[in-house]
């Protein structure tokens, strides 16, 4: 891998160039961002060897595009049109129906992978990106069988140089699932935050009665709009679906306080403390 591109010099695309400039020494690294101060910045960081253009991926053996969903469907046909024969494309989006869909008749569809990184934090842009943010995360590749073999086999290189575990999906269950333990997860987070905004007036209230958990439950309101909200858009079916079965629950939790129902409230809490186990077993890998 000589020429390695980063579309999006961001929290996720930026952290894997950290790691991977350990893997292809020999290689340059270039960054291509609509936000001159991000390309500027991944330079600075040591994220990328050089600013680039769109049109420059001709000459790449290797592209990441890390940008919002909504771009990826126009960037990544237009990459596809640029490439040589033997470059490999990657994207990390969140969402992956919407973005198979967009190029699966494009003539170099057998160069792309489809991928969605677990992992991540609250915080975005080039000083966000960290090393070694991917080990021990789940790496979802969807319609692995439309990439030819050979860039399937550069991909899973990558993917477990970063320390990844790889599980493949079809693009419609990886966003049905995305949609409740990622996408609904941020929804309630920011809309919690929105809510205690409007209640508490006072902000000096908030930071005085905020508590961790206070904190932890809304730290994924600190996420950028600007990726979040073409997600929601683009994965919307799956999100409503999401939402009914979330109101619904906090609909029947409402009536439980409202008719001093504890029972109900204890039993719906206990159920739920199974959470525990279930995520014990997804720290362990099982």
């Amino acid at each position: 891998m000589k020429n390695i591109y980063l579309i999006g010099t961001g929290l996720i695309g930026g952290s894997m160039l950290l790691d991977l400039k350990e893997r292809f020494k020999g290689s340059r690294f270039y960054g291509i961002d609509q936000n001159d101060e991000h390309c500027n910045k991944a330079l600075e960081n040591g994220i990328i060897d050089e600013i680039a253009l769109l049109q420059d991926v001709k000459n790449a053996d290797l592209i990441f595009i890390s940008t919002p969903v909504d771009a990826t469907l126009t960037i990544l046909p237009r990459v596809l049109d640029l490439i040589r024969n033997h470059a490999l494309v990657i994207d990390v989006g969140s969402t992956k129906e919407a973005i198979c869909d967009c190029v699966s008749e494009h003539k170099n569809r057998r160069q792309f992978l489809a991928a969605h990184p677990i992992a991540g934090t609250e915080f975005s842009g080039p000083d966000a990106a960290i090393k070694n943010l991917f080990q021990h995360k789940t790496m979802i590749v969807c319609e692995v069988e439309k990439t030819a073999f050979i860039l399937q086999e550069s991909a899973r290189e990558i993917f477990d140089f970063l320390g990844m575990r790889v599980r493949y999906m079809t693009p419609a269950a990886h966003d049905r699932h995305i949609a409740y333990v990622s996408h609904l997860s941020h929804i309630s987070s920011f809309m919690l935050g929105k809510t205690v905004i409007q209640e508490e007036e006072n902000e000096r209230d908030i930071f005085d009665l905020a508590g961790s958990g206070f904190e932890s439950t809304v730290r994924l309101a600190k996420s950028s709009p600007a990726m979040w909200a073409p997600i929601f858009a683009q994965n919307k079916k799956h999100v409503l679906d999401s939402l009914d079965g979330y109101i619904l629950n906090l609909t029947r939790f409402r009536e439980s306080v409202k008719n001093d129902d504890h029972k109900a409230i204890f039993e719906d809490m206990e159920q739920t403390n199974k959470i525990k186990t279930i995520l014990k077993g997804i720290e362990n890998g099982k």
